[in-house]
C-alpha cells in the first residue's frame, strides 16, 4: 500500500487548557493542520449513546426523529438502522431490510438504542445510527456488525494476519472489530486487553439500556483530552506539549510507559498557541482570503449548500511562462486547500475554481496533486473530478460544525450576507421614514435623527437642499446626531 503523505511528517500535538475550554492543535512539520476544541458550556454529542424514544416516523423520508432529551430531536435515516441491533425482541424482518420498510421496525413511542454520529448543525438536529461503535486506542469494537477489519495503513500481510488472529480469539460471536493503526507491532496482551475492555463496556451499556427510562444518556464519549491520546497520539507523533500541570500528569498516565517522555509540560510566559504559530493559523482559518507563499491566494466562501474556493495568482508573476505560472499556482493552491479543509473542518460539497488551464495534461496534474494532498486527511474525502465548466468537485464527510461556526457567530447587522447598507441607502431610508411620519404627526415641531457618523454627515450636507425640494420640511426643526455605537444601517428618529 502507498503510504500517506503525512506518514513521514514530524508530528506535534499542542494541548492548551484553561478553566473554560480545551484546545488541541495537530502540527505536521510545524504546520497546523487539524484543530479541536471543547468548551465547558457546550456539550459534545458525537459518540454518545442514548436510550431514545421515537418521536415520529416519516415513511416518505425513510426517516424517524428520536427524542434524546436534547434541544432538537435526532435524525435517524432508515439506511442507518440495523433491525437486529435495536434490542427489541418484537422486531423480526424476513429477508433483506430496505429503507421503505422503516415502519416495520420503528414506530412512534418505541424505545430505541442510538449513537450520535454527527453534531447538530444550524437548524438540523444530530444524526443518529443504531449501528454502535466503541473506539479504543488499538481497536474499534462493533457490537452490531459481524466483521473484522484491519487499518489500510498497516501494509504488511504478515502483520495483518497476526492482528486478525489475535482479535478473532477474543471477539464474541456475531460482533465485529476494526484494528487501528496504533495496534501495529503491539504485543498480543495489549490488543486483547483493549478489546476485552470494550466488550465489557458494551455489556454495561446494554444493562443501563434495560434499566433506564427513555430518553436517557447511557454512554458518554471520552473527553477531548482522552480522545487526543486515543485518536491522535500515534507512533509517528514526536511530542505532545501541554500547558497545564494536572492535565500533563493525566496525559502521561494515559500514554504507554515507553512513550511518556514524549509528553512535555509547557511552562513559559508566552502563550503555547502563539509560540508555535497555532493562533495565527486560527486567525487565517477564520478569514476569507488565504495568501500562499508565492504571492497567490485562495478565497473561501461558505454557503448553505456548499463551500466554494477560488484560486487567484495575486502577486505571483512566475519566471518562465504564463502557462507554467498558472500550473504552479494551482498546484500550490491544491496543497493549501487540502490543509484548509482539514484545519477548518469543512464538510459537505466543495467546489474549487482553479485558474483556467488549456492543457488536459496540466489539468490532470493539478487534480492528481489535490488528490495526493487529501490523502493526509483522516476524514473521508473524495475528489470527483472536473466539471464541464472546469470546476473541481470534492466531497468531505461532515461530522460537526466547521471552525467558523464554532468560533464565530452571525453578524447581527448583515445577517450572514457579508454586506451592509451603504451610507446613501441608509440616508434615503431615513428621508422616507421622516416623510411618512410627517403625514401622521400633525402637531410635531421637529425630529431628532441619530445615525452612524457617516450617515449623519451625509444628512447634514443635504438638509438645506432637501428643505428646498420638499416644502413640507420647511419650518420643521431637524437635529442630526452622529453615534458611532450604532451599527451600519441603524438609526433612530425621535419626535420633538
Amino acid at each position: 500500500m502507498k503510504p500517506r503523505l503525512n506518514d513521514n511528517a514530524e508530528k506535534t500535538i499542542l494541548v492548551d487548557v484553561n478553566p473554560y475550554r480545551t484546545r488541541v492543535m495537530l502540527l505536521e512539520d510545524g504546520v497546523p493542520v487539524e484543530f479541536y476544541i471543547e468548551r465547558r458550556d457546550k456539550e459534545r454529542l458525537v459518540g454518545n449513546i442514548y436510550k431514545g424514544k421515537v418521536q415520529n416516523v416519516l415513511p416518505g423520508m425513510y426517516a424517524a426523529f428520536i427524542n434524546i432529551n436534547a434541544e432538537k430531536n435526532a435524525f435517524l435515516y432508515a439506511g442507518d438502522i440495523k433491525p437486529d441491533s435495536l434490542l427489541n425482541d418484537e422486531v423480526q424482518i424476513e429477508g433483506k431490510f430496505t429503507p421503505s420498510m422503516i415502519c416495520d421496525v420503528v414506530r412512534s413511542g418505541q424505545d430505541i438504542l442510538v449513537q450520535i454520529v454527527k453534531e447538530p448543525i444550524g437548524t438540523k438536529g444530530a444524526r443518529a445510527t443504531t449501528q454502535i461503535s466503541l473506539p479504543g486506542r488499538n481497536v474499534v469494537f462493533l457490537p452490531t456488525v459481524d466483521f473484522i477489519g484491519i487499518s489500510k495503513r498497516i501494509s504488511k500481510d504478515e502483520e495483518r494476519k497476526r492482528l486478525k488472529a489475535i482479535v478473532s480469539e477474543v471477539l464474541p460471536e456475531g460482533t465485529g472489530v476494526i484494528v487501528r493503526t496504533a495496534a501495529e507491532g503491539l504485543d498480543e496482551e495489549s490488543i486483547r486487553a483493549d478489546l476485552v475492555t470494550l466488550v465489557e463496556e458494551w455489556e454495561r451499556i446494554k444493562a443501563r439500556y434495560r434499566a433506564s427510562k427513555a430518553p436517557a444518556l447511557i454512554h458518554k464519549d471520552d473527553a477531548l483530552i482522552i480522545r487526543t491520546v486515543r485518536d491522535l497520539f500515534t507512533g509517528n507523533v514526536g511530542k505532545m506539549i501541554v500547558n497545564e500541570r494536572e492535565h500533563f500528569e493525566l496525559l502521561r498516565s494515559l500514554v504507554p510507559a515507553d512513550k511518556r517522555d514524549k509528553v512535555e509540560f509547557y511552562d513559559d510566559e508566552k502563550d503555547l498557541f502563539v509560540r508555535y504559530g497555532a493562533e495565527k493559523a486560527l486567525d487565517e482559518a477564520l478569514s476569507r482570503r488565504v495568501w500562499l507563499k508565492s504571492g497567490a491566494y485562495i478565497v473561501i466562501d461558505r454557503t448553505e449548500a456548499l463551500t466554494s474556493i477560488d484560486v487567484n495568482t495575486g502577486k505571483y508573476v512566475g519566471s518562465v511562462s504564463l502557462g507554467r505560472t498558472i500550473v504552479e499556482t494551482n498546484k500550490e493552491a491544491a496543497f493549501e486547500i487540502a490543509r484548509q479543509l482539514r484545519l477548518r473542518d469543512i464538510g459537505g460539497i466543495v467546489i474549487i475554481d482553479f485558474i483556467d488551464m488549456e492543457s488536459e495534461e496540466d489539468r490532470r496534474a493539478v487534480i492528481d496533486t489535490l488528490t495526493e494532498a487529501l490523502r493526509c486527511d483522516s476524514t473521508k474525502t473524495v475528489v470527483l473530478g472536473m466539471t464541464a465548466l472546469g470546476l473541481v468537485e470534492v466531497t468531505r464527510k461532515k461530522l460537526s460544525a466547521s471552525i467558523s461556526a464554532t468560533l464565530q457567530r452571525e453578524c447581527p447587522y448583515c445577517k450572514g450576507t457579508g454586506l451592509v447598507p451603504s451610507s446613501q441607502t441608509t440616508a434615503l431610508n431615513i428621508r422616507r421614514d421622516v416623510l411618512e411620519r410627517m403625514a401622521f404627526d400633525k402637531d410635531v415641531q421637529g425630529y431628532v435623527i441619530t445615525a452612524v457618523p457617516s450617515v449623519a454627515e451625509l444628512l447634514e450636507k443635504y438638509i438645506d437642499e432637501e428643505k428646498k425640494n420638499t416644502p413640507a420640511l420647511d419650518g420643521i426643526s431637524i437635529t442630526i446626531k452622529g453615534d458611532a455605537a450604532l451599527g451600519a444601517g441603524e438609526y433612530h428618529i425621535k419626535n420633538i
